[in-house]
């Protein structure tokens, strides 16, 4: 019998992380062959290039899809999505996969779950079925409705899919593949094993990080992005008022990029940020070993809802981005506002590690995945289940 082909599109820096397992656990898998295909902003040198660690990682690919429109506001997401949707079309009837498998909820990952349905190829969806109060929860949602097959990350999520009206036989738990790694991180990280700066470069001071330091990691909010610049120097305010050892990351490409990325630079040139350093990307399992080792992470990534939860991580959760996704103890949330950006990573150094939560998953969703992707039965139609 002949293997099973699974195609899985990354098309940003965030997805390969968290699917890193999964990639793993179909490479091993007798019954599987892993068409791996990297397309949109995970091409991307100013936004840490993805690609140059997954081939690090020893994964071949199979395609590369350059599809990012410059622009980074709402128009260009839109044409971005719609040249995916052509070149991926092109890959998928070159690589006649059996699965296609797509990742989250970013605006590129809409281009896989339509040129696979139009082409009658099996989709699976990992982590639908959340809730965010954003753009993201529109694509989220329209992939599950395009999908034939659902990962989900949380018991919540199941629920949610299943009130969308798919089958709940194809609808399977298998917690967040990226806590995969956050288990491993956990289990074998008792000092942080590496120099950031001599192994990532980046830019700005070099703070000692043997007392303590700070993760930051904002985006824009799709949906608010003209004021993308105004929220981020808002935390910028905030960092630079703690004066604390920090660690910067550079924002995803999303609609109010150019805000963010404008507004940290200006920022930059009229400020003293000597406790600052700032990257682009990080390896996946190292960027975890950063965070465990921090007193909190700052910003509005989905990282500090998932990974840190499982870590214990305390997380200031800033604005509407997560707003509505299941959280453990670790997040405090805040609006954009300095003062209470302050307290709150006040109160976080002082209270420490929380409790580590399962609720996204208990480090197996690789292996789960892989070995649903080799049984489960072909098929690209649904029966009707409202």
């Amino acid at each position: 019998m002949s293997r099973r082909k699974i195609a899985v599109v990354i098309t940003a820096r965030p997805s390969y992380s968290r699917v890193k397992t999964v990639l793993s656990a179909i490479q091993k898998h007798a019954d599987l062959e892993l068409q791996l295909v990297v397309a949109a902003s995970a091409l991307l040198d100013r936004y840490g290039s993805a690609v140059n660690y997954i081939e690090k990682d020893g994964f071949a690919i199979a395609a590369k899809v350059f599809n990012v429109l410059e622009g980074e506001n709402l128009t260009a997401a839109a044409k971005t999505t719609g040249i995916g949707i052509l070149e991926l079309s092109t890959v998928f009837d070159n690589l006649k996969p059996d699965i296609v498998v797509t990742v989250a909820d970013r605006f590129e990952t809409m281009a896989t779950a339509i040129a696979a349905s139009y082409m009658n190829i099996p989709l699976a969806h990992i982590q639908g079925g959340e809730v965010t109060g954003n753009i993201d929860e529109k694509v989220r949602h329209a992939i599950t409705k395009l999908a034939d097959y659902h990962f989900v990350a949380s018991e919540g999520a199941k629920e949610r899919v299943v009130k969308l009206g798919e089958n709940p036989n194809f609808v399977f738990n298998t917690g967040c593949p990226s806590i995969d790694l956050a288990k491993e991180v956990k289990e074998n990280s008792a000092t942080l094993p590496f120099n950031p700066y001599e192994k990532y470069g980046g830019v700005g001071a070099k703070p000692d990080l043997s007392k303590g330091y700070l993760v930051v990691m904002q985006h824009p909010v799709t949906n608010e992005y003209q004021n993308s610049r105004k929220h981020i120097e808002v935390t910028l305010e905030a960092i630079c008022k703690v004066n604390l050892p920090t660690l910067w990351f550079w924002p995803n490409v999303d609609a109010g990029a150019d805000g963010t990325s404008t507004g940290i630079r200006a920022f930059r040139e009229q400020h003293d940020l000597s406790n600052v350093h700032f990257f682009k990307n990080m390896e996946g399992k190292d960027f975890l070993q950063l965070l465990q080792h921090s007193d909190c992470l700052i910003g509005n990534s989905s990282v500090g809802i998932r990974e840190c939860a499982y870590l214990g991580v305390p997380v200031i959760n800033i604005g509407s981005r997560q707003n509505r996704r299941d959280r453990g103890a670790n997040v405090m949330d805040v609006d954009y506002a300095q003062a209470p950006i302050e307290i709150a990573i006040a109160t976080a150094i002082q209270k420490g590690k929380v409790k580590s939560s399962s609720i996204y998953g208990n480090g197996k969703a690789g292996v789960q995945i892989a070995q649903l992707l080799a049984e489960l039965p072909l098929q690209f139609h649904k029966t009707i289940m409202y």
